[in-house]
């Protein structure tokens, strides 16, 4: 059989290389995706989406056990570890369904099998080590993703170590728990677990948890958790492991001096990879650093036709990147006018611990460190109405200013529903507006909403409810 012909083919069908592929199809291209597992990829399969699942099923358990605040009462409060793991999993398959709906309403070809770099304009595709019939493209996609590091001696073995996937499929939840770096991943099993009921133990190498976050919430996130009973060692790493049959010691060195921690689990979460291997990058000009494919703004890497998104080119490692990553690609291959680089200060992350976190553009420290001067506004839920009426009085908005510009640099927040309240922000800084526009937006009463703006009135002294 011959290769069939498309005008783009993208390897990966993730949240980068099947919103690629749609986009690229929507603007009449002929449209190929490859993918050797999962429509959706590891964060509609194994990351983004059946973590929520598990989460929103603590933060329920978390409730449960407080109703009395509310004047409620429930008897035998439990759960079923598989039920909840099976809830998780079929949240997953529904979107992985959904995927496949989508590409199949836009006409994407999906090939399911392994694809690699095999000349020019042409990817070779295999599965399960059998060849199958190539693809010819004139402009190629790689959004393969990427895959949790590991470190010597501290290698997964998919029964006392864990990596995320592990993680998400437990048989049981275990009694006792190690979590090796407080990251997002890290931290959102910590708070999923320890709400489960676990005895957990968070490890961090830097001197903060969550140390890409702006310093006041990582201060706060770590009282927070403390609070819940979460163990927390910064400037500590964990030195050797010894294994018995169903559980590990773990000798780990942080200030204090060498301690020794034993848990059922260990779950490791000490970032991430990018996937370069048997993709067919050798003999081409793609260039590859620190285990990501290097690409310029408009994703094009070194090798002519051949383009690189996702958790496959760097940091943030995050699903709406990649995503918005594969449309740039995409429309600037098509020749559209309006296509603007990716403004990487304009990305929200967010965490979905309890408290949540999220953040968009620059922290506290670095916006000293580019030599701004700052207005900065803080605004507590303890301030706010909606908030006491949810019984989660706990958190804080911070807005950071331009004091000479009025430019709104970032934004951090930790509380109830943070990750809903961060697109806020991110659309004004999007739209760069500056103070005035906010002061003079009128936000909803009683909504959580009103914080970002008190915040906002508190970095220019004008804060009405605090």
């Amino acid at each position: 059989m011959p290769d069939s012909s498309f005008d783009l083919a993208v390897v990966g069908a993730g949240p980068g290389g099947y919103v690629a592929a749609i986009r690229a199809a929507q603007l009449g291209m002929s449209v190929a995706v490859v993918e050797r597992e999962h429509l959706g990829g590891i964060c509609l399969n194994w990351g983004c989406i059946p973590t929520k699942a598990l989460l929103r099923t603590s933060e329920l358990y978390n409730t449960l056990h407080h109703l009395d605040q509310f004047g409620l009462s429930v008897k035998e409060i439990g759960y079923d570890p598989k039920k909840v793991v099976d809830r998780s999993r079929k949240v997953a398959k529904q979107l992985s369904d959904g995927v496949k709906f989508l590409l199949k309403k836009n006409k994407v070809t999906v090939i399911d099998g392994a694809a690699k770099l095999a000349g020019p304009e042409k990817l070779a595709i295999s599965k399960n080590g059998k060849p199958l019939d190539g693809v010819i493209a004139k402009h190629i996609i790689l959004a393969t993703g990427a895959r949790a590091r590991a470190l010597p001696g501290l290698e997964p073995d998919g029964k006392l170590v864990w990596t995320y996937k592990e993680a998400m499929v437990p048989a049981a939840i275990p009694k006792s728990l190690l979590v090796v770096g407080s990251g997002a991943i890290g931290i959102e099993f910590a708070s999923f677990y320890r709400m489960m009921g676990a005895e957990v133990t968070v490890v961090e190498v830097m001197a903060r948890i969550l140390p890409v976050e702006d310093h006041e919430v990582s201060a706060f996130a770590r009282k927070q958790f403390e609070k819940q009973g979460i163990t927390i060692l910064t400037g500590a790493k964990v030195a050797k492991l010894d294994k018995s049959s169903d559980s590990v010691k773990a000798t780990v060195e942080h200030d204090g001096g060498p301690s020794v921690i034993e848990a059922e689990r260990i779950i490791l979460a000490i970032g991430i990879t990018g996937n370069v291997a048997d993709i067919g990058l050798e003999g081409t000009k793609v260039k590859v650093e620190r285990g990501h494919v290097v690409v310029d703004a408009w994703l094009r890497t070194g090798e002519p036709g051949v383009y690189a998104i996702g958790d496959l080119v760097g940091a943030p490692w995050l699903a709406h990147k990649a995503s918005h990553e594969g449309t740039i690609c995409v429309e600037k291959i098509a020749g559209l006018n309006h296509v603007q680089p990716l403004n990487v200060l304009n990305i929200p992350g967010c965490t979905y611990c309890t408290p949540q976190v999220a953040s968009v553009g620059l922290t506290e420290a670095k916006a000293k460190e580019a030599g701004k001067t700052l207005k900065i506004g803080r605004f507590p839920y303890i301030g706010n109405g909606k908030a006491i009426a949810l019984g989660e009085p706990e958190g804080f908005v911070k807005t950071i200013f331009d004091a000479d510009t009025g430019e709104l640099l970032g934004a951090h927040m930790i509380g109830a529903e943070v990750t809903e309240l961060i697109q806020g922000f991110t659309i004004a800084k999007t739209l760069e507006t500056t103070e005035a526009e906010l002061m003079e937006t009128i936000f909803p009463h009683p909504t959580l909403s009103e914080m970002m703006h008190e915040s906002v009135l508190d970095a220019y002294g004008r804060a009405i409810h605090f």
